[in-house]
């Protein structure tokens, strides 16, 4: 990924929290030569001193059958995003689009059935837990996951590499960058207040 050095993240508990925060990626593989897509939830775990990607697909999603082929996989994670008009600037310039990106690389495995277990009760558990009635691991009954088990493949990657982009108007004056957040505020979609929002608190709490 392309990343000027005014939008470099290098702060790894800053881009843990992101993934964490925004954890529905895409998995990226190659078949002969043919790049190929899966849309999923995922996972950043650390294991010693090491960070993995874990999650599942469906057992007839041939990417899975990738993982032995492809020396490297890339897992990207977005955040919001939105348009920045020229006219919110004090002088002539161009538009231009603020986002936040993440692209992870890394060698993919399969995991065993224990491992996916594991992995899908932690899944149940961060999404879960904070509902009136939350649907945990322990309370499926043991035919149903049987069942659905036998139509899924798990897997981790082992982080090896990281990129991290966060364009956010950190190369415009104070006066541009304060007038940019009042706008996006205006524009009355959630990407665009979602960008405000980030916006101020990289304001107020730079890293």
């Amino acid at each position: 990924m392309y990343i000027p050095k005014y939008f470099k993240v290098n702060n790894v508990d800053e881009i843990r929290e992101f993934v964490q925060q925004n954890s529905f990626g895409t998995l990226v593989t190659t078949k002969k030569g043919k790049p190929i897509a899966t849309h999923l939830p995922l996972q950043l775990v650390k294991e010693e001193d090491a960070y993995y990607i874990t999650g599942h697909m469906a057992y007839g999603n041939p990417q899975w059958r990738t993982f032995e082929t492809s020396e490297d996989v890339l897992v990207m994670f977005q955040g919001p995003h939105a348009y920045i008009s020229s006219s919110w600037y004090e002088q002539e310039n161009v538009p231009t689009w603020n986002y936040q990106a993440v692209h992870l690389y890394g060698t993919a495995q399969l995991l065993d059935e224990e491992e996916l277990k594991q992995d899908l009760a932690r899944l149940m558990q961060k999404y879960e837990k904070h509902r009136e009635n939350p649907v945990l691991w322990g309370k499926l009954s043991p035919s149903l996951l049987e069942r659905e088990l036998k139509g899924i493949v798990g897997f981790k990657i082992k982080v090896g590499e990281i990129q991290a982009a966060y364009k956010m108007s950190q190369n415009r004056n104070d006066t541009d960058y304060a007038n940019i957040v009042e706008q996006l505020q205006k524009e009355g979609n959630p990407d665009s207040k979602q960008m405000a929002e980030l916006m101020e608190k990289k304001l107020k709490n730079p890293m």
